[in-house]
């Protein structure tokens, strides 16, 4: 079984910037792709960015501009750097790490931007 650990959440004020990190520990096998999503209380999880194991990214229009993915040197990690925050950044983010059909989901990272 896969786990996927995300780690960098948390409180700031807006038009600050917060970094995310997300690794598998322990898996034995590369995702074919990685990805943020997030998701605010009764609405749907949406997509935040995505990356490829060949680095094409996929970003969120609310995304472009203000938030980087990029993939880790060790294999099945991924970070996202998030400028210029804005408070309806304010959500749990959700790394994800798909292989053919298949996601896998961490537990979720609580970030907060306060106006």
């Amino acid at each position: 079984q896969v786990h996927l650990v995300e780690s960098g959440g948390g409180l700031v004020q807006a038009g600050g910037s917060l970094s995310l990190s997300c690794a598998a520990p322990g898996s034995s096998f590369a995702f074919d792709a990685m990805a943020w999503y997030r998701q605010d209380p009764g609405k749907p999880r949406e997509l935040v960015a995505s990356i490829t194991r060949g680095g094409s990214t996929n970003y969120a229009d609310s995304a472009k501009g203000r938030f980087a993915i990029s993939r880790g040197s060790a294999a099945n990690t991924v970070s996202l750097q998030m400028s210029n925050l804005k408070p309806e950044d304010t959500a749990v983010y959700y790394c994800a790490g798909h292989l053919y059909s298949l996601t896998y989901w961490g537990q979720g990272t609580q970030v907060t931007v306060s106006s």
